[in-house]
């Protein structure tokens, strides 16, 4: 669970905004939030914010006092379910560089007893958020990708009638954001994907009877395939009440059941339970059989539960080999899988459970183990992942950070929280197989990058010892960099042959063999992956002519073959899954591009597979990915 964000001291007092007609009636009234969630794992009593909101975007992006004087007298508030992404479908230049939007919720308070505490938690929302509740600001979040909570206060809600939640949010990024907007030297924007402005996640009022467990960490240790395994709690507790409670933590792995810990605290106190359990001849995770564990808890005072925390895990381990191998349970790897972004016509990244189903499916169809993206993946693909069998690439969005950047301490600083966490959220999924730090940042990492590689790889390790670190370097072949002493995993982004590179130096495919050899002898007790290789395609043609589908699948055949030459490396992931959006003006070294759109995905925007699917799903399926014998 993510820490609770503090409120503002500022009691920014919010004016009425009329809404016409209907909305307006619904707005007045309020619903009670439904009482589901999208993905299982978590604290009971969650409710997830649902039915109707109200959008309104602000055309003059000016500041919040300001804003809202304007607001006040704005009638044109548009109906909209969250999930959403205000800026989907429009693919202009404003559009990309972002925006400045307003969201409403009514909400009446679902029923139970009144002296609960409430919290508010928000998935996902880019990039910038102010929160108001009933009038008055409770609290303030930066950043696109990672959860966030805020605690309500009493004095604010309103116990029998519609209380209102109020959004302000802000899309433009800076240099220094994560990921950064950044232009090249006439101008012009760069980046990965598209900047989707709004709630890109759902949202959950979560009630507290008292006792809050804020967060869960349940952590197996496997010294060896055929050893016991020791499972380790830690479970943190606040207090929100009024009074001084006595507590106790009951959990249960599997069949067995057992006390974490008691505390007593007082209010507003925290503290932190541990525990550890030997299991003899544990029944081990793994893609042929991802068994999982029940490791839920529950919190009472005295006989009366105050929360449960549902929990899932895994046992396995992974590891690095003397030979400098991935292996999982003791067995080497030799992985195959897709990067992707959570991306869809009309949705942006504001998608759904069943379009998240239809790219786990792909993916599955494909032969494919591995999922990867730019960025900590949603909760509920992270859990089908855990059920399925899955392997997942778990990064943070250090996305091609100049360096300038990165000699700013404060910068660096809050490029390390991020990698803190994406690894306290996500650490229990048995599923996540490596933390990845970073992508193509600087191919000559200098001091700073050094220092940030340092510092995320050691908060990582101490957060989850486990677990291997690594990075997706961003490109083949060059000197030796020192900053990588530290991890244990160098992911390598290959487009020779596709890309012409700095002086011409991936544009010949020939080239793509020597690079690899020269990059394995700078880590040769590293683990080392392929983390991007790809093509962009659209077209029936000839194989000599860029960007048709024959001219794709003789360089990922090429690509293939010269990396099944190679017996040190752990896997190859090809780039993309399906299209997606990435900024104005993109081509991808397509000569028939159709910008904003990537080409290189296996399945198109529409959600149709390309001809150039079936034969990386043969390639895929033809390989032995867990016990590899290369």
């Amino acid at each position: 669970m993510p820490k609770l964000v503090r409120s503002c001291a500022a009691l920014l007092v919010v004016a009425a905004l009329p809404v016409a007609g209907a909305q307006a009636a619904e707005s007045s009234a309020g619903a009670v939030p439904s009482q589901k969630t999208l993905y299982a794992d978590g604290p009971s009593g969650r409710y997830l914010v649902d039915g109707t909101w109200l959008r309104r975007l602000d055309p003059n992006n000016v500041g919040l006092a300001q804003s809202w004087q304007k607001q006040s007298a704005a009638a044109d508030w548009t109906a909209t379910v969250v999930p959403d992404a205000w800026n989907a479908g429009d693919d202009s230049m404003s559009s990309y560089l972002g925006s400045v939007g307003w969201y409403r919720k009514e909400f009446r308070l679902p029923p139970g007893d009144p002296g609960r505490s409430w919290i508010i938690r928000f998935e996902q929302v880019n990039y910038s958020a102010t929160v108001w509740l009933n009038g008055v600001q409770v609290g303030s979040h930066s950043g696109a990708h990672e959860p966030f909570e805020l605690r309500l206060p009493k004095a604010l809600i309103k116990a029998g009638a519609a209380n209102r939640l109020v959004l302000r949010i802000d899309s433009r990024r800076t240099i220094n954001d994560l990921p950064p907007t950044r232009s090249d030297e006439f101008g012009v924007p760069q980046g990965g994907w598209w900047n989707y402005a709004g709630i890109l996640r759902e949202v959950y009022l979560r009630a507290v009877d008292q006792i809050d467990i804020s967060s869960v960490n349940v952590r197996p240790d496997l010294p060896c395939p055929s050893c016991s395994a020791d499972v380790n709690w830690r479970v943190k507790l606040s207090n929100l009440g009024s009074k001084t409670q006595s507590v106790t933590v009951a959990g249960r792995l599997g069949s067995k059941r057992l006390t974490i810990g008691k505390a007593t605290l007082r209010p507003g106190a925290s503290t932190t339970l541990t525990k550890r359990l030997s299991v003899a001849k544990p029944k081990l995770w793994s893609p042929a059989r991802p068994y999982l564990y029940d490791a839920s808890l529950v919190a009472a005072i005295g006989a009366r539960t105050v929360q449960r925390f549902t929990r899932h895990i895994g046992v396995r381990s992974v590891a690095v080999d003397s030979a400098g191998r991935l292996t999982l349970n003791g067995k080497r790897l030799d992985l195959r899988g897709v990067g992707m972004h959570e991306d869809a016509p009309g949705r942006g990244f504001a998608i759904d459970k069943a379009i998240r189903d239809k790219q786990i499916g792909w993916a599955r169809e494909l032969g494919g183990l591995v999922l990867r993206a730019h960025y900590p993946l949603h909760p509920y693909t992270l859990q089908r992942a855990d059920e399925l069998g899955m392997l997942v690439w778990s990064e943070v969005p250090v996305y091609q950070i100049p360096d300038r950047q990165l000699a700013i301490a404060a910068n660096r600083a809050r490029y390390v929280a991020a990698v803190g966490s994406m690894v306290e959220v996500n650490r229990d999924h048995p599923s996540i197989f490596v933390w990845s730090v970073g992508n193509e940042m600087a191919s000559s990492a200098d001091d700073s990058q050094a220092s940030y590689i340092a510092a995320a790889t050691a908060l990582a390790k101490r957060l989850d010892p486990n677990r291997p670190v690594g990075i997706a370097a961003g490109g083949v072949g060059g000197t030796c960099q020192s900053a990588y002493d530290r991890l244990d995993v160098i992911g390598m982004n290959a487009y020779f042959g596709w890309y012409v590179g700095e002086s011409g130096s991936i544009a010949d495919r020939d080239l793509l063999s020597e690079a690899l050899d020269e990059t394995r002898a700078c880590y040769p007790k590293k683990a080392m992956m392929i983390t991007e290789y790809g093509i962009e395609a659209s077209t029936a043609g000839q194989p000599e002519d860029r960007g048709t589908w024959a001219f794709a699948n003789a360089l990922i055949e090429f690509h293939l073959g010269v990396y099944a030459t190679k017996p040190w490396l752990s896997g190859s992931l090809y780039w993309a899954l399906q299209e997606f959006w990435v900024r104005p003006g993109w081509d991808g070294g397509n000569p028939l591009p159709a910008p904003p759109l990537h080409q290189k995905g296996l399945v198109s925007f529409a959600g149709a597979k390309k001809p150039i699917f079936a034969p990386v799903q043969k390639a895929f399926k033809a390989v032995k990915q867990v016990g590899s014998t290369r």
